[in-house]
């Protein structure tokens, strides 16, 4: 992994507040070396319940945002009128160019 893209990774993300390598792999990246632990390691089942458990609360936020930002961006928006086939419509022909 170049260092740009680790960078990028490590990054606490806006939204979500969660570095996106955590929310991929369930834990921080490790930086440098370190010696292994001794002792019990969590089970497979634990950390995929965990990766499960922090990508859930991801999704939630992400959700979250993008009704806030459809919200924000819909704002101004009005719905047209129905027009049926048969409808008799006036057209503007001020911004057709001949």
């Amino acid at each position: 992994m170049g260092t740009a893209e680790f960078a990028y990774n490590n990054k606490i993300h806006l939204v979500t507040k969660v570095p996106s390598f955590k929310g991929n792999y369930g834990q921080d990246p490790q930086m440098g070396f370190k010696e292994r632990k001794k002792g019990k390691f969590e089970t497979a089942e634990k950390f995929i319940e965990k990766i499960k458990k922090i990508q859930k609360e991801i999704k939630v936020v992400l959700e979250k945002t993008q009704e806030e930002i459809k919200k924000y961006a819909n704002r101004k928006w009005k719905e047209g009128k129905e027009y049926k086939v048969g409808d008799l419509v006036l057209l503007s022909m001020k911004d057709h160019k001949w």
